[in-house]
This record gives structure tokens, C-alpha cells and sequence, in this order.
């Protein structure tokens, strides 16, 4: 297998996703308190690692969470933040290497889109972001996992239909071979 340069193409697409990530984060978003967000900044990020793999989906989180900081910033800036928006694009993509290593199952099934927004949502969301939070905040993090836990609940299913009806289209959209 041989290494994938970053093409133009491939930047122009991923900065698409950079924008609606902002966007869906930024500005379309519902914060019932300031430990806890309800939105779909998250999905972009994913759909970066999904279609371009764990390089392009680490910057596109990145650029992301820099660009949306200086543009709006929805609290102190903090790095684990910038951490985790890298990592839903890293882990996306990572797992995609995964499933196509076996060529004769689709990589974008139903099965597979669930698997990683579900552990995503499990190391990021649940995991370092409450940590995160509960550091900036001094709240403890047992303190803000159920209604963390209860959110994301929700959001797996919901992120889980959308990320693989989006993905029917956009893969033949970004080029992406294999499924």
C-alpha cells in the first residue's frame, strides 16, 4: 500500500468540513450549562477521518478547533479541547484503515459507522472531554458523567444515521475507493 499524498482537492474538501464544523459548533449549538453541549460540531470531524483517513481527519480537527477559538470562542481556550476535536477525526480514520483491509465487506457499512461513532463518543466525548471539562471547572467528573452519559446516548443513533446517509454521497463526492 502506498503512501496517499494531501492534494488540493483533498484540502479544499477538508477545509469544507472545517467551516461546518465551526459552524455546528460555534453557532448552531444548544448549551443547557456550560459543562454540557448539544450539537453536531463533531460530525464534520468525522467525516474527514471517514473519507480521507486519520491524517487529514487530525488536521481538519485542529483547524477546527483553532480557527472556531479565534472566530468565537466559547469559553478559555484550553488545549485538551484541541486534543480531542484532533482525535475524532484520527480515530474515524484509523478505523476506517481497518475495515478496508478486508476488501470484501463494505467499510461504510451501517455496523461500522456505529462502531466508531460509538467509540468515539466513549474516549472523546465521555472520556477525556469530561475530564477536561472537570479540570477547567472544578466540577468533579463523576459529578458530570450522567448527564454527559444521558447526551450521548442520544446522540449515537442520531450521529450514526446521519454520518452513513452522508456518507452514501460524499464518498463518491471525495473520491474515496473501496465501498
Amino acid at each position: 500500500m502506498g503512501k496517499k499524498k494531501i492534494n488540493t482537492r483533498t484540502m479544499v474538501q477538508a477545509g469544507f468540513l472545517v467551516a461546518i464544523s465551526i459552524v455546528l459548533t460555534r453557532f448552531l449549538v444548544f448549551m443547557p450549562t456550560n459543562t454540557l453541549r448539544i450539537g453536531f460540531g463533531d460530525l464534520p470531524l468525522m467525516l474527514s477521518g471517514f473519507l480521507f483517513g486519520p491524517v487529514v481527519g487530525g488536521i481538519t480537527g485542529i483547524a477546527a478547533d483553532l480557527i472556531g477559538l479565534v472566530i468565537n470562542p466559547l469559553g478559555p481556550p484550553h488545549p485538551g479541547f484541541t486534543i480531542s476535536s484532533m482525535l475524532w477525526g484520527v480515530i474515524s480514520g484509523l478505523f476506517m484503515m481497518i475495515f478496508k483491509r478486508n476488501k470484501d465487506k463494505n467499510p461504510y457499512s451501517k455496523f461500522n459507522v456505529v462502531i466508531v461513532v460509538t467509540m468515539c463518543t466513549i474516549i472523546i466525548s465521555l472520556g477525556l472531554n469530561t475530564y477536561w471539562l472537570s479540570r477547567l471547572y472544578g466540577k468533579g467528573f463523576l459529578v458530570m458523567f450522567p448527564s454527559r452519559l444521558i447526551s450521548a446516548i442520544v446522540n449515537i443513533p442520531i450521529q450514526s444515521i446521519i454520518i452513513f446517509n452522508l456518507l452514501k454521497y460524499l464518498k463518491n463526492i471525495a473520491g474515496v475507493q473501496n465501498g
